[in-house]
């Protein structure tokens, strides 16, 4: 297997870092003038680079956003996995992962780049061929799915119930809409929204005693 030179990893380097800037650039932008009036070409000029080469890294604007998306959603898995290292109980640790995913969507940044993302022009089918995302989330669902067979083995879950379902389920709790119309509107808190939800679905796949 040949190894990179020194040179190699230099202009690699140089390229990641080069990319980071104009992501930065990008997200600085799209918050200040939102999706449709942000330009490649301001992008660049933030940047102090042509535009070309702004192409060469991001084919287009939607690449950008998903290069966004998958930056945050790749941290939030890294949290995710912090959450999930204590000795605690599965329903404890899926607990602790329903608030953490809400105090996420609370966060400024997260809710800009869900909005962003929704009001794209991107064909829903691009949406779903992005490779990094679709990684991404599939190892969120094989993540729980492990979460979730502990308590089934532990004795805490029901094990007639199928796992995938659960799991499915599960991740349909993270919902930004319930965020939008519960929490934000002050209807509830994000911590009553949890214990609510909490207790609707670990009610359901409970081992039967």
């Amino acid at each position: 297997m040949q190894t990179e030179s020194p040179h190699q990893l230099l202009k690699e380097k140089q390229r990641q870092e080069r990319a980071d800037l104009i992501l930065q650039a990008a997200e600085a932008i799209l918050m200040e003038k939102g999706y449709h009036e942000t330009s490649m070409d301001e992008i660049a000029a933030r940047v102090g680079v042509s535009k070309g080469t702004v192409y060469q890294h991001f084919p287009s604007k939607e690449e950008l956003i998903f290069a966004l998306l998958d930056q945050q959603i790749s941290l939030f898995l890294q949290s995710m996995e912090q959450v999930f290292s204590g000795t605690t109980t599965a329903r404890a640790k899926l607990e602790l992962f329903l608030d953490y995913a809400y105090q996420e969507l609370d966060g400024k940044r997260t809710r800009f780049l869900m909005t962003i993302f929704t009001s794209m022009d991107a064909p829903r089918s691009l949406i779903e061929q992005k490779m990094p995302l679709r990684e991404r989330m599939e190892q969120l669902q094989r993540r729980i799915h492990a979460v979730l067979e502990e308590g089934k083995a532990a004795g805490e879950f029901d094990l007639a119930i199928s796992t995938d379902v659960m799991a499915i389920i599960f991740l349909s709790l993270i919902s930004p809409m319930a965020y939008m119309y519960i929490v934000a509107k002050g209807q509830l808190s994000r911590e009553a929204l949890v214990a609510q939800e909490s207790r609707l679905f670990f009610q359901g796949i409970s081992a039967k005693k």
